[in-house]
């Protein structure tokens, strides 16, 4: 009899307050606005395979289960994390019981699609190809690498984005309302909480969980929670690392600078700083990427291939092990030779092609795969580089016609581009003595 006196535990505050229905959810407007693909496709009601992209928290799951609300359909809802050929086939059971007795059609969700090998995507393919079950996949993962492409062919993907400060705001209103009434949040309370939530809703509502936590200990007369009180609030130091504010912009700008001017400690320490402070080791191995494009470049091709390894050995070892090879990274670029030569020519020729006039291709640069436009002289008096001498066709044109040469790109004397610059002196030379 006891047990009739039991109080059910209040579920966890991300799943109370979960949305009822597609009014409800908070961001992703590219998709749900009016207008836009998935708010028409639940307004046809008629639902077609689909694939959510996107980071954790945007509303992958909760977009699914809505799905089956708007269709009407039967949900079905496996993890690949956990599940196996076994459960899908008890999953596609399911939905053949659902079909054949109550005339219900089925959603079956898998979220983690990526963790399924070919086999176990395989194992779906025909059941979509029949209308046995509409399919939505939810991913973290590129789809374009992880999922098979005859399931990527049958399904349309949609990328999610993280929830921007405005949105985080209105989630975290939403939030309090439910969960702390009584309680007020000081501006730089909330900010702080937006901050550490990263664009993640499920995030932000396990934070206010959280500080709900903390105000219902026995003793405590919290009645305005401030910044400090969100901080000690939290499991994970937020004081250290700022992100979106300035200390974050600046400890990036001061590691950008550091190995643009080639001191390796500096660099280090900027870099460890980020880390320490919590910033995602990705969001750096991206970052390294770029300085070894914009401010190395073709001084020192090895430093782009060293730093896509830091940023693919970080993906398999995780951290703390992958953030050495981040740190190796980072170390090479602020020592190796520099040149923006190739970022000043790709920036300067990118904004002559947005302003410039749609100039045709000269018909020696013209493809010809058919008779027709054989005849139409498409590829005449193409040279063959390889069958002149040096290599090179000196005199020919490759630009379209009326345009002069630009001179977008000019080697810096240091590393392999002085080499670069000696070849491309040689060439000119052959040009002018073709010329004459």
């Amino acid at each position: 009899m006891s047990d009739l006196f039991e109080t059910k535990p209040p579920p966890p505050l991300a799943e109370a307050l979960r949305p009822k229905s597609i009014g409800e959810v908070i961001g992703q407007t590219h998709l749900l606005a009016q207008g836009k693909p998935l708010q028409l496709a639940f307004a046809s009601g008629k639902p077609h395979s689909m694939i959510l992209w996107g980071p954790p928290g945007v509303g992958k799951t909760t977009l699914a289960r809505l799905s089956a609300l708007a269709f009407d359909r039967e949900f079905i809802a496996i993890s690949a994390v956990l599940a196996g050929v076994k459960e899908i086939r008890e999953a596609i059971e399911r939905a053949q019981q659902s079909n054949n007795q109550y005339g219900k059609q089925t959603i079956l969700f898998v979220d983690e699609i990526h963790r399924f090998n070919k086999s176990q995507q395989d194992a779906l393919l025909p059941h979509v190809e029949s209308g046995l079950f509409t399919f939505i996949g939810a991913t973290t993962e590129n789809p374009s690498f992880e999922v098979n492409s005859a399931l990527l062919s049958r399904a349309q993907v949609y990328v999610l984005t993280s929830l921007n400060t405005a949105e985080l705001h209105t989630l975290f209103q939403r939030a309090r309302n439910y969960a702390m009434p009584d309680i007020e949040f000081d501006t730089a309370a909330i900010n702080a909480i937006t901050a550490n939530a990263d664009g993640d809703a499920r995030r932000l509502l396990n934070i206010v969980e959280q500080i709900r936590n903390a105000i219902s200990i026995p003793g405590s007369k919290t009645t305005t929670v401030d910044q400090a009180f969100v901080e000690n609030a939290l499991t994970t130091n937020g004081r250290r690392f700022d992100k979106g504010g300035d200390q974050f912009y600046d400890q990036i700008s001061a590691l950008h600078k550091s190995v643009r001017g080639s001191n390796p400690d500096a660099a280090l320490y900027w870099l460890c700083r980020m880390l320490d402070g919590g910033v995602d080791p990705r969001y750096l191995a991206r970052r390294i990427i770029r300085m070894a494009w914009e401010d190395i470049g073709l001084a020192d091709p090895r430093a782009i291939q060293l730093a896509n390894d830091a940023a693919q050995t970080y993906e398999r070892l995780g951290s703390p092990e992958g953030e050495l090879a981040l740190g190796q990274a980072t170390v090479y670029l602020a020592v190796a030779a520099k040149s923006n030569a190739s970022y000043v020519a790709f920036n300067q020729a990118r904004a002559f092609a947005a302003t410039d006039q749609s100039r045709s291709v000269p018909n020696h640069l013209r493809n010809a795969p058919t008779k027709l436009m054989h005849e139409l002289g498409h590829g005449k008096d193409y040279r063959y580089a390889h069958d002149e001498p040096y290599g090179y066709a000196a005199g020919e044109s490759y630009l379209p016609e009326g345009m002069a040469e630009p001179g977008w790109y000019r080697p810096v004397e240091r590393g392999l581009e002085t080499q670069i610059a000696e070849r491309m002196a040689f060439l000119r030379a052959l040009d002018e003595a073709e010329k004459k």
